[in-house]
């Protein structure tokens, strides 16, 4: 059944990049934070990861510097995923969606700061850019709120109804 929802939320990731959407308005963070929490480590940093090289492959390649950053940031959410899994409670749910969406921003506008000419390398130029990216921000989060309980509502419903059909085969997801 994981493999399914694997299959099923790296498709719905890809497609939802390359399909016109709300800027930053994609479920990446998302399957990050579910493939850390469900996934074996490899696969679980492997999914995000692909999913971003498919659909940059097709929208087009950008900054390898920036690009780092950004698939960096995936990686750590994959990190934050396989840190919370301990409780699986809705509460580090919640958590974990905000505090990668938190991070995907700072991290990112940093980036963009310190490795574009867009805007001046001062202090000011550092706030201005995390200004800029404030409605980034917020689509971002949104994002992640909703795909994230997507996900993992999706899931947790499944498992219940795999565990009152077949209790047997619920324990071993």
């Amino acid at each position: 059944m994981t493999t399914i929802f694997a299959i099923l939320f790296f498709a719905a990731a890809v497609l939802a990049r390359l399909l016109p959407h709300v800027p930053n308005f994609v479920p990446m963070a998302a399957l990050a934070l579910w493939s850390g929490w469900y996934l074996p480590k490899r696969v679980g940093f492997a999914l995000p990861i692909a999913a971003m090289l498919i659909s940059d492959a097709v929208i087009g390649f950008y900054d390898v510097r920036l690009m780092a950053v950004v698939y960096g940031s995936f990686a750590l959410i994959v990190a934050l995923g396989w840190f919370l899994k301990r409780e699986r409670s809705v509460t580090d749910v919640l958590f974990g969606s905000l505090a990668g969406s938190v991070f995907f921003f700072l991290a990112t506008n940093f980036a963009v700061w310190a490795f574009s000419s867009w805007y001046p390398h001062t202090a000011g130029g550092l706030l201005e850019t995390y200004l800029a990216g404030i409605p980034f921000f917020r689509n971002t989060l949104m994002g992640d709120l909703v795909y994230n309980a997507i996900f993992f509502g999706a899931y947790a419903f499944a498992f219940a109804v795999a565990r009152r059909r077949q209790p047997a085969l619920a324990k071993s997801i």
